[in-house]
């Protein structure tokens, strides 16, 4: 990123921590690729804003840039290297004392010096180390969380989530999909320094549901079923993640019977459950003057016989 991130993101070097963030969202939503297509001019305004907040909007990198510790691209600054103060001859100094020119003093010729360590000395480990050079650094992740239902978890689906810079991505849920699972989006996290991007990391919570509840790979629910189809028996329509479907009601249903729907459950360490309904006997609305004559007979006869398991 070329210039000052001050300047790009058009605060004050004293601008607080929210007056940087307001601005840059605001710099962001103008600024958003998919408000602006095909514009490649507003497309690398907002790299330059986005590697502008990046620094500003970490207070340690903030304090070392203001501090002259490392330049807009945050890359470590330092003293001597590559400049003319290393005296006359050609030599190479600033380096912990190594001169390019041997001789007394006990001074290394710049041929003994291991480049992979000076390097990992001064940008946080070398080759040698397992770390990144100062001028090559991968970009940070950045991590989310996106609310989804049982259904999308169970079918999967395809849901868009908005990040605090604007961005949107269009994140693909996974059929069978488990309540606290991440999925990582692959270059889309923070921009690099010279390297690749960061990653984003979406981690799936699924909201509660107003009629199936969770137990394990199976579902539970409360399956409302009219007095005269719990006597006689037959079909009814019956809500699955899925959609409707027929079960059959067997004759002389009680309320507190459970139904099992195979493989129309949740899923659990990749298997799929059941769903259990439990059937809740309904009588039907308004007044059933023959139900009621019925009822009324049925009392007059004397006490029922006890209720069937």
């Amino acid at each position: 990123m070329a210039g000052d991130p001050y300047k790009e993101l058009g605060v004050s070097r004293g601008a607080s921590a929210d007056e940087i963030k307001k601005a840059f969202r605001k710099l962001a939503k103008e600024l958003h690729p998919d408000k602006n297509p095909g514009d490649k001019a507003a497309e690398e305004r907002f790299k330059r804003i986005t590697a502008a907040f990046d620094l500003l909007g970490d207070a340690e990198k903030r304090a070392k840039y203001d501090q002259g510790q490392i330049d807009a691209d945050g890359r470590e600054q330092y003293a001597g290297f590559g400049g003319g103060r290393g005296g006359s001859g050609g030599g190479f100094s600033g380096f912990g004392g190594f001169s390019g020119a041997g001789g007394p003093g006990g001074r290394a010729s710049f041929d003994d010096i291991d480049l992979e360590e000076l390097f990992g000395r001064f940008g946080g480990g070398g080759a040698k180390a397992g770390g990144r050079s100062p001028f090559n650094g991968k970009g940070s992740d950045v991590r989310a969380t996106l609310d989804i239902s049982l259904e999308d978890s169970i079918t999967g689906a395809t849901r868009r989530i908005q990040f605090s810079d604007g961005r949107t991505l269009d994140v693909a849920i996974p059929k069978g999909a488990g309540d606290g699972q991440t999925i990582r989006l692959k270059g889309q996290g923070a921009p690099g320094r010279g390297g690749p991007a960061g990653d984003a990391l979406i981690e799936l919570k699924i909201s509660a549901h107003p009629v199936f509840k969770v137990e394990g790979a199976d579902l539970t629910m409360d399956q409302p079923v009219l007095l005269y189809d719990a006597v006689l028996g037959g079909k009814i329509p019956v809500r699955t993640p899925e959609g409707t479907v027929s079960m059959t009601i067997p004759k002389g249903s009680t309320s507190g019977k459970v139904l099992r729907l195979k493989g129309r459950g949740a899923y659990a360490n990749g298997q799929r459950g059941d769903l259990l309904a439990k059937l809740m006997i309904a009588l039907p609305e308004g007044d059933d003057e023959a139900l009621t004559k019925l009822a009324q007979k049925r009392r007059d006869e004397g006490p029922m016989r006890p209720f069937r398991d």
